[in-house]
């Protein structure tokens, strides 16, 4: 399995904090935070993955350069913003295969990717979302599925009690984008809640592992506290 990082965030929220940094590469114990989500999917036999980049994309590459470890890297850059969904589409170019993953540069969610691949296949889906559970929160909107996990919907931010969350990690068909006329820029957060994604067969995959988003300055002075001495991110 071949992955995509969406790392070509601004990371407005966080500027105050990380001053001219991508997200990806705001530092979390002495390294990158992108250096997280390389190494997991390291240890899960992940052995390609293209960086879809853009602002200062240089740092990113300078950093990482063409391997980690056992992953061979490319790059797919952003000449001008794409969105996340153009810069996914973008970069899908450069998978050889008919299945890709898919994840964010500043989300680390420990799932299972042998198992959520494994389920995305025997349900034919053409795309598969990793889910959190997760209690009072109203930061992100909840996704709605049926009792097989089929995903019904995607509810606007508000304060939910409990309920599943888009965790970030995604198993996608790279032809995901034939039916529809998609012109850049556009969110790939979006279209997956737009009326058309409707015809697709999306799944979800719940998963209880370790989850940190570090879009906020709250949350990524949580991740260095919890990454930072080993506990979460290993």
């Amino acid at each position: 399995m071949e992955a995509i990082i969406l790392a070509g965030g601004l990371g407005t929220r966080l500027r105050e904090v990380i001053w001219d940094l991508p997200k990806p590469m705001a530092p979390v114990g002495g390294k990158p935070f992108l250096h997280y989500i390389l190494e997991r999917l390291e240890m899960q036999g992940v052995r390609r993955v293209i960086l879809a980049v853009g602002y200062k994309h240089e740092t990113i590459s300078s950093y990482f350069g063409h391997r980690f470890g056992q992953i061979r890297i490319a790059y797919s850059v952003e000449e001008e913003p794409l969105g996340t969904g153009g810069a996914l589409k973008k970069a899908m170019t450069q998978i050889s295969s008919d299945q890709v993953l898919v994840l964010n540069g500043d989300t680390l969610f420990q799932v299972d990717i042998p198992q959520l691949v494994q389920v995305h296949k025997e349900r034919a889906a053409d795309l598969t979302l990793s889910l959190k559970p997760m209690k009072r929160f109203d930061r992100y909107g909840a996704v709605i599925v049926s009792s097989d996990c089929r995903v019904l919907s995607f509810e606007e931010k508000r304060m939910c009690e409990s309920g599943l969350i888009n965790g970030g990690v995604y198993v996608a068909r790279t032809d995901l984008w034939d039916p529809f006329e998609l012109l850049a820029p556009f969110s790939f957060e979006q279209f997956l809640g737009s009326p058309n994604a409707q015809k697709l067969h999306m799944y979800g995959f719940p998963s209880e592992g370790y989850f940190i988003d570090i879009g906020i300055p709250e949350d990524y002075e949580r991740a260095k506290s919890e990454l930072g001495i080993g506990s979460g991110g290993r």
